[in-house]
């Protein structure tokens, strides 16, 4: 008997929790929405022309060439180093390759006439290997390119502007 209104009682009890739980939690329709976000604008650090050649990519015929065109920011510090990278992954991801090329801007520089802005030009090559030094195989890749600048600080290399990356596939045969 004493079990048995121990176990009606407990039954009250994780009915009463479960009608308050009810009554504080909003229903679908009174669930506050996520306000709009304002499109942020592009930084001024920007990747303005892309070529990867040869496309499509055949092992053994020599590298695969990333041509990056960078356009710098109006004030830019000259002591500033310009990074640019690029992640080449297949799509199972167990094939990863990682380019990068650091350039200080203390050569001269190109100068836009429509902008007036700095252009950097950077190349980087891929010889067809994975991070394992071993061939690729052949499929689709994926790729993205990435820049930033960066300043020489107390404790080493900052990250002073980050430009958005460009993404896009390539066949390897």
């Amino acid at each position: 008997m004493f079990n048995e209104l121990r176990r009606h009682g407990l039954l009250i009890v994780q009915l009463a929790i479960c009608s308050s739980m009810m009554a504080l939690l909003p229903v679908d329709g009174d669930a506050k929405e996520k306000p709009s976000r304002v499109p942020r604008s592009e930084p001024e650090l920007r990747i303005v022309d892309l070529n990867v050649t040869p496309t499509p990519y055949e092992l053994g015929n020599g590298p695969l060439q990333f041509s990056v065109t960078v356009r710098l920011p109006r004030d830019v510090d000259r002591d500033a180093i310009l990074e640019v990278t690029s992640l080449i992954s297949s799509p199972s991801k167990t094939s990863l390759r990682f380019l990068t090329h650091r350039l200080p801007l203390q050569v001269p520089l190109a100068v836009d006439g429509e902008t007036g802005r700095s252009k950097v030009s950077v190349d980087l090559a891929w010889d067809g290997q994975d991070h394992r030094k071993q061939p690729a195989g052949s499929g689709t890749y994926s790729y993205e390119v990435r820049t930033k600048l960066l300043a020489n600080g107390e404790k080493g290399l900052r990250t002073l502007m980050v430009a958005w990356p460009k993404r896009g596939t390539l066949e390897v045969k």
